[in-house]
Order: structure tokens, then sequence, then C-alpha cells
């Protein structure tokens, strides 16, 4: 497989998430270079991007891993993601342009049709470019940068039950649409913030080794911070 140097850390990202480079595991350029058909450069470069964005930790003699989340830091994620997607959408409430809206209708119209045949796999995809829509429409680089990286972790760490209600959580994908495109951030932030507690709910800690075998964090998320 040749992929473009500079989506070298995509790449390996994405192996990281799906498992494919398990946890723990070695992860060294000579290997990497190879497995993507580019040279050791951009592999250091990504190397080094994915330890500060905390998929990587180098370890004294053994090199670059794939780190070893624990139950507390998937916990912690989680309880981020509820603090700043309200905020992300009522600060896309205040800075969205007409493009994000455009992109933002279509999906919700989509993602609702397909809700009403009953569901599917792409509602999944559907429901994840919705959200990092709505974060590249905050305005803010850092915020939208500080969102992404959070929805690949906890992509990560976690599997997500299918919701019994496919309808009613496109529903609320279409009220956050609503209050974003009225330019109303209180409500915007209002209705993401109980979007994304109820959907908290369906997440279960991966078990590494064991992808069928998945189970909630032994520490609580903390869910006082979600209405803020």
């Amino acid at each position: 497989m040749r992929i473009p140097a500079h989506s070298v850390c995509t790449a390996i990202r994405d192996d990281i998430v799906a498992g494919v480079l398990e946890r723990g595991g070695r992860l060294t350029e000579e290997v990497l270079a190879r497995r993507y058909g580019v040279s050791r450069v951009p592999v250091r470069e990504a190397l080094r991007t994915l330890e500060a964005e905390g998929f990587v930790v180098t370890r004294r003699h053994a090199g670059a891993c794939v780190a070893e989340p624990t139950e507390q830091e998937a916990a912690d994620l989680l309880e981020m993601r509820l603090l700043l997607e309200p905020l992300g959408a009522a600060r896309a409430a205040r800075r969205r342009t007409e493009a994000h809206l455009k992109v933002l209708r279509g999906l919700v119209r989509l993602g609702q049709e397909r809700a009403r045949r009953g569901g599917g796999e792409d509602l999944r995809a559907l429901d994840g470019w919705f959200h990092e829509t709505l974060a590249q429409a905050c305005g803010s680089p850092s915020l939208t940068s500080t969102l992404t990286q959070l929805r690949h972790k906890i992509a990560w760490m976690y599997t997500v039950d299918t919701p019994s209600d496919v309808a009613g959580t496109w529903a609320e994908h279409g009220a956050i649409l609503d209050a974003v495109a009225r330019g109303d951030g209180e409500r915007a932030r209002a209705v993401t913030a109980l979007h994304t507690e109820r959907t908290t709910a369906a997440h279960r800690l991966r078990i590494p080794g064991a992808p069928e075998r998945v189970r909630t964090s032994q520490h609580p998320v903390n869910m006082s911070g979600a209405r803020n």
C-alpha cells in the first residue's frame, strides 16, 4: 500500500483506532515506512505528532509504541466531550457559514430519510460527518482540533451501541441544526448537551485483544458538568 507522505500521520492514526496496530505494540520507522510506501522521515514526523496527541508513547529501550490508555483516561474523554461539544455548537451558532449550513442540512435530511427506512450501517458514518462539520463550523481551529482528536480517541477506546431510536437521534440532530441556523447559541448549547449526555450512555469500553467483548468503564463519568 502506498500513500502520500503528508497522509502518513492520518494513516497510522486510522490503523491505531481500528486496532490494526495494537495497543502496546512497537512502532518502528523502518516497518511503518515499508508498510505505507514512504521514507522514514515522514514516519518519524508522524510519530512525533501522534505522541503529542496521545496515541503513541516513547519507552526506554523500546522506542515508539502504541499507547495503552487506562480506564480513567478513557472516562475522562467522555467527560471532556460532554463539556466541549455543547461549547462547539454554541460557537457554531455564531460563526457558521452558509457552506457549513448547506452541508449540515444535507446530512440531516439524508440521516432522517435513512432512519425512517430502518437505519443502516451508513448512519454511523453520517453521524460522524455531522459532528465533524459542526466542529468545523465553530470558527476556532484549536477547538475544532480538540473535538476531532476527542472523536478519534473515543472511537479507539469505545464501541458504541446502535441506538434503539435512530429516528429520535436524527431528530436531535435536526434540533441542533435549527438552533445553529437561527444563530441561537444558548439553544444550540442546550440541545447539544442533552444529545451528548444521552449518547454517552451507549459507549462501551473496548477490551484490547477481544473486539467482541466490551464493558462499561469502572470509573463513572461525572455527568454534572454536561449542562453548563
